[in-house]
């Protein structure tokens, strides 16, 4: 109603007839009571303001169409669009109605929210120098999902301005994601405004207006995201410099000869894992299961859980007839673990299958385990070689790296440095430490550091210990108080 209201004061000062009013607004709503509702209250104001119940009615149909914004086709181009695009996640999809999202929507790959459509769409939309502005969960700028999404905008748009709103209450109901405000136009790239709005109150967002609208505020200024699919770094001033500083010096992760997994999806977690002991099936089918409960504070602890294990060492299913105690013990599940999506395509070979396989011999490599959510990095333990991980655990593996110093440093404040600028908090804050962010981080080369930092690692994460940020400054080669942001969160 407030665009009405503009609109309406803009009208006035014109004196043109008020037909002209009939094309300037295009409303798509798919819930047919919410629609009714709206155009009662649009007819109400458009009478308030002085035009008759005709030409209220005539322009509230005009405005106000009832249909999906994805599938209906709208008489564009338009100079501004705005929305809050619903989130709603592929799975409480109609199988019909997402397979034809796919279809006209490049930017919906993997497992994307449908916002990422409702972006795709309104930009299409947009005619020379148009603007889209959204109020919308923000993971599509960090998250895998959205790299189609950010390459369309960097090789086609502009992104204009940036408000971070995470831990603000924007919304009159509770919303399970962390939404940002993104204004995105045709025309040149050139500085990004960014602004973080925390709280909804007057004097707020009063502030965020005049940084947002100010030429001479550099400290909100941000390059242009680079033309391609790469996350977009938009928070964060000092993590996003000291990032890019370590990018530009060290190695990732997997390039300095780590391997980042995750652990084992069972698809039936209530039938193949349960207390190591007390599953009735041969010793060489079940393994001891690491999971979330059994990281504390950088330290692992089992807590005798086991998993069963239907693969062989070579990565095939065994025979059951092979294996009486394990066939008896999943013979009453097998209608249920049947029907599992991972056992459709072939269930009578099939149906005792895990998701994922598991290779046994990673039970026994020395590894780290890294916890999915958590509110930080600390929690990253060693494992030196006597555990299989839940897929609720990630693990890092190395033939370069001495595993109990790589646990120092990266609890030291290089993890949670990268995966708190890629990835994307959800409720309570907590952080995703996920592979595909995992993997952003660098580190030095092992060959590159002398030997008594070699053994300060080393001890420190035998120690459960962590190094100072200077001390990985000097690792990394970085000038001194690079790191300083890591010092904020000991």
């Amino acid at each position: 109603m407030a665009a009405a209201r503009r609109l309406l004061e803009s009208w006035r000062r014109t004196g043109t007839a008020d037909t002209v009013l009939d094309g300037a607004i295009r409303a798509v709503e798919v819930d047919a009571s919410t629609l009714a509702h709206t155009r009662q209250a649009l007819i109400a104001l458009l009478t308030e303001e002085g035009l008759s119940e005709l030409s209220a009615a005539r322009i509230a149909k005009s405005w106000l169409i009832r249909g999906d914004f994805l599938s209906i086709d709208l008489d564009g181009p338009f100079d501004i669009v705005i929305g809050n695009p619903p989130y709603v996640r592929q799975e409480l999809l109609p199988p019909h109605l997402l397979a034809q999202y796919r279809r006209d929507y490049s930017t919906m790959i993997g497992r994307a929210d449908i916002y990422v459509a409702f972006f795709q769409k309104g930009l299409t939309a947009l005619g020379q120098n148009g603007q889209l502005c959204f109020i919308c969960a923000d993971a599509w700028t960090r998250n895998d999902y959205g790299r189609h999404l950010r390459r369309l905008v960097t090789r086609h748009f502009a992104l204009r301005a940036y408000v971070d709103m995470y831990g603000s209450d924007s919304f009159e109901d509770s919303v399970g994601a962390y939404p940002s405000i993104t204004l995105i136009a045709r025309g040149k790239p050139g500085v990004v405004r960014t602004g973080v709005a925390s709280s909804t109150d007057e004097t707020t967002l009063a502030h965020l207006r005049s940084v947002l609208s100010t030429d001479t505020s550099t400290a909100s200024h941000r390059p242009s995201p680079p033309v391609g699919d790469g996350p977009w770094l938009l928070r964060g001033h000092s993590a996003h410099s000291a990032i890019r500083d370590l990018e530009d010096c060290c190695p990732t992760l997997e390039d300095e000869g780590c391997k980042v997994g995750i652990g084992v999806a069972t698809g039936a977690d209530k039938i193949f894992i349960a207390p190591l002991s007390d599953l009735p099936v041969e010793e060489d089918r079940k393994l001891p299961l690491a999971v979330n409960r059994d990281i504390t504070q950088g330290c692992f602890e089992w807590h005798g859980l086991g998993v069963v294990n239907p693969w062989t060492a070579a990565g095939d299913l065994v025979d059951l007839g092979e294996y009486p105690l394990l066939a008896a013990y999943l013979e009453p599940h097998r209608t249920r673990l049947s029907r599992r999506h991972t056992a459709r395509t072939n269930p009578e070979k099939r149906w005792h299958k895990t998701i994922d396989k598991i290779s046994v011999d990673l039970t026994w490599t020395p590894k780290l385990f890294i916890p999915d959510i958590r509110p930080d990095g600390d929690s990253i333990a060693y494992d030196p070689g006597g555990a299989y991980p839940h897929h609720n655990l990630y693990h890092i593996t190395s033939d370069s790296w001495d595993l109990r110093a790589l646990q120092t440093l990266l609890r030291s404040g290089l993890a949670r440095l990268f995966v708190e600028a890629y990835s994307v908090r959800i409720g309570g804050g907590y952080l995703r430490f996920q592979a595909q962010y995992l993997r952003r981080i660098r580190i030095p080369a092992w060959r590159s550091l002398s030997a008594d930092q070699r053994t300060t690692l080393a001890e420190a994460g035998t120690a459960g210990a962590k190094v100072s940020p200077r001390m990985i400054e000097e690792m990394c080669n970085l000038s001194q108080g690079t790191l300083d942001i890591i010092k904020e969160w000991s």
